[in-house]
């Protein structure tokens, strides 16, 4: 079969898992009567899912935070035996489940983070804001186009408070770029670029793998095979699927999930209102390392419908970045000049093109603007401000939707030599280009 129709039925597929744990209220009415309201000094009861290595640093995170106050973990989930023991033993008093439908029928529990493998991130999502939960969806967003526009759809249905986990988008330097632009200083958006380069001699995603663990191995090392495969292909146990799974398609975009992500969702940001590309285009290979199904060399090309494109390299076989900037017609906007997009940056710079030079240094003083960076809240601090107030978190839903599209894309591209866009009023994948907006 096609690895289109093989898509679609993984997307019916995960559809009808989160389908399963639903009851046959509406998924609004159910999460209005499931949603406590919280006053000033309540608790938000919060649960986490899949304590790997990412889950076991945003455990820490809401550990952190609880000791201040204001948030409980009261729950914790894997199906790694070894993995929920040493969860359950930070947690204290946290109850311990290797299923999350068991855990999303908790009363008492307010929200979820959710920091599976990519194929699982929209299944549970979708499970938990039908069930009354809030949400805190480490990126990518989910695995495929088809599952954000799902998620968005029941996030508006039960009124849940999503938060994707790119924690860029909470440092200032986006917000101070997405005013800039807003104001004009860019002039017409022209080009957006960046990269995320990485090297190492074993290949990126070659995590450690506990040699004791398997479907069939007792107590610490037990895996839930089935379980973790879940809207996955079927395939006996594979230790290097279960411990690397960002080297396969079936559970991840490789490059474009894991790291452009952390390059899209904070562009998105600050361009302003989302939109879908009209033309996608993804090419590289697998250069360096052939122990895996994606490319560990991957660039992105995409246009957008009011006349902008985007362009984005990578390597995993050489850490050498270009920088991260925006192009207007009237100014450069410098956003990460060492290329390295993740953490904070103590100044953006907006520059003049030299035929706007003049008109510039009128419109706003000289021909070089420095924006100072200023100190935010945090990204899980933010989630859980907007749970109380019941408001929109700075990665919100609409957000991931927007930056899965073109990263979804750029895989299909890739994988089947064709070019892809979204059309936005269907909010359907083509393969073919759309026009630009007149």
């Amino acid at each position: 079969m096609s690895q289109e129709l093989t898509r679609r039925g993984f997307v019916r597929k995960a559809a009808g898992i989160a389908a399963g744990t639903a009851t046959a209220l509406t998924a609004k009415s159910y999460a209005a009567a499931a949603r406590r309201k919280f006053g000033p000094n309540d608790g938000i009861n919060v649960g986490v899912i899949g304590v790997g290595g990412r889950g076991s640093g945003l455990l820490g995170q809401a550990l952190d935070l609880s000791a201040k106050g204001g948030v409980q973990v009261i729950a914790v989930c894997d199906v790694y035996q070894r993995r929920l023991t040493r969860a359950r033993q930070r947690a204290k008093s946290a109850k311990a489940f290797m299923d999350f439908e068991e855990m999303l029928d908790m009363p008492d529990l307010d929200a979820v983070i959710i920091a599976t493998p990519d194929h699982w991130h929209a299944p549970i999502a979708i499970a938990a804001m039908k069930k009354g939960k809030d949400v805190y969806c480490e990126k990518p967003m989910t695995h495929t186009v088809e599952e954000a526009k799902e998620m968005l759809k029941v996030a508006r249905e039960t009124g849940a408070v999503v938060q994707v986990g790119s924690q860029t988008t909470s440092q200032d330097q986006w917000h101070k770029a997405k005013q800039a632009i807003a104001d004009g200083m860019l002039g017409k958006l022209i080009m957006s670029q960046g990269s995320y380069h990485r090297n190492n001699i074993e290949g990126q995603w070659n995590w450690p793998i506990d040699a004791d663990a398997g479907p069939t191995a007792k107590g610490e090392g037990f895996i839930n095979w089935r379980k973790w495969l879940g809207p996955a292909p079927e395939r006996p146990y594979d230790a290097d699927r279960f411990f690397r799974f960002r080297k396969y398609w079936d559970y991840s975009g490789g490059i474009a999930t894991d790291l452009f992500y952390h390059v899209i969702a904070p562009m998105t940001l600050c361009w302003g209102k989302p939109e879908f590309p009209i033309r996608v285009v993804g090419t590289g290979g697998i250069w360096a390392f052939h122990d895996r199904d994606v490319p560990d060399t991957f660039m992105l090309c995409a246009d957008y419908p009011s006349g902008h494109s985007l362009v984005l390299s990578s390597s995993m076989a050489n850490d050498t970045h270009i920088p991260g900037l925006i192009r207007g017609h009237e100014a450069t906007m410098m956003l990460v000049e060492h290329g390295k997009f993740e953490g904070k940056t103590d100044e953006i710079t907006v520059t003049a093109q030299d035929c706007f030079r003049d008109q510039f240094i009128k419109k706003w003083g000289k021909d070089k603007i420095v924006l100072r960076t200023e100190p935010r809240e945090g990204h899980m601090e933010n989630w859980l401000r907007c749970i109380r107030e019941r408001s929109t978190p700075v990665c919100s839903v609409e957000i991931g939707y927007a930056a899965m599209a073109v990263i979804d894309l750029a895989c299909r591209s890739y994988r089947n030599g064709k070019v892809y866009a979204y059309d936005p009023v269907k909010e359907e994948v083509v393969d073919h280009p759309l026009p630009v907006k007149a």
